[in-house]
């Protein structure tokens, strides 16, 4: 190869929608240190999480999802891009509006390729409506005619982070609106960047399809036992019913919806060739630092 040769090549740019969330985040991890430049749009780049961004090599846009011009300034000369919506701000029709508006800047940009996190179980018409609001945002990257592929994460390990979980008389106990002895398919949000970092840099099996991913599958009854064992406390589940969750539309539409199996349905062997070393569910409490709350 001579100078011009090595003068004239660039890495890859990628961006990253969410860059400052957990989804984004983890991609942009599963990213950082590999022969590509990673772009991230931020609304406010002189907040901690932006400025750990910038620290560790990622490049930012100041914008908003919400402004087509910010997006076309962010997508401007991208290789690929990987986008995700939520629900849980503003609700499922502005999950969707913010997908289209991502999707279409994509194309006007000629990006050559969108990886869309969506969620297991969008094509299979589940009536839940963070579900659906997704599938919405599919269908349009699937008018477009760009090439893409559409990343479907079940249910997520982290999660237990946040809910569900609690200590009482020194017993760990986990309750969900599902029965104890149905099986919950589960990912890490880590393996998540993972498996989107494999497909963005090219050369997977799934690229340009959609692939549903997954590291373990336990019973609620199973969850706790594993927390138990890892904690070093005894556990228990309790089911709880879908009536103690029903003011939370949208959950109680997903618990009602993990109850009427199968529900998701990952490939797991896939999911092991995007990420070999993917987490089953006591690998994530051990590599998350799980506690129970208090």
């Amino acid at each position: 190869m001579n100078s011009s040769d090595t003068t004239s090549r660039r890495s890859p740019v990628i961006a990253v929608v969410g860059a400052t969330g957990n989804q984004g985040g983890s991609v942009v991890q599963a990213l950082l240190g590999g022969d590509v430049r990673v772009r991230a749009l931020v609304r406010d780049p002189g907040k901690p999480a932006a400025q750990a961004l910038a620290a560790g090599g990622v490049e930012l846009t100041v914008g908003d999802l919400t402004d087509p011009a910010a997006l076309d300034a962010f997508l401007d000369g991208v290789d690929a891009v990987f986008a995700m919506t939520t629900p849980f701000t503003d609700g499922p029709e502005q999950e969707t509006a913010t997908g289209i508006a991502i999707a279409d800047a994509a194309a006007r940009a000629g990006v050559r390729h969108l990886v869309y996190s969506s969620v297991g179980g969008a094509e299979r018409e589940s009536g839940v409506p963070h579900f659906e609001s997704k599938r919405r945002v599919e269908e349009h990257i699937e008018s477009l005619g760009i090439h893409h592929t559409f990343l479907r994460p079940v249910f997520f390990m982290d999660n237990f982070g946040r809910y569900s979980t609690s200590v009482e008389d020194r017993q760990i106990v986990v309750r969900m609106a599902m029965p104890g002895d149905i099986p919950l398919q589960m990912v890490a949000v880590r393996d998540l960047g993972k498996a989107a970092a494999a497909i963005l840099l090219g050369g997977s099996a799934v690229e340009g399809s959609s692939v549903e991913v997954a590291g373990d599958e336990l019973t609620g009854s199973q969850i706790a036992q594993a927390m138990g064992e890892f904690a070093g406390l005894p556990a228990r589940y309790e089911a709880l019913p879908l009536e103690a969750v029903a003011s939370f539309g949208d959950q109680a539409a997903m618990f009602r919806w993990f109850a009427e199996t199968p529900a998701y349905r990952a490939d797991f062997a896939a999911t092991r060739a995007l990420v070999p070393d993917v987490l089953d569910f006591p690998g994530w409490l051990a590599a998350s630092g799980w506690k129970p709350a208090a």
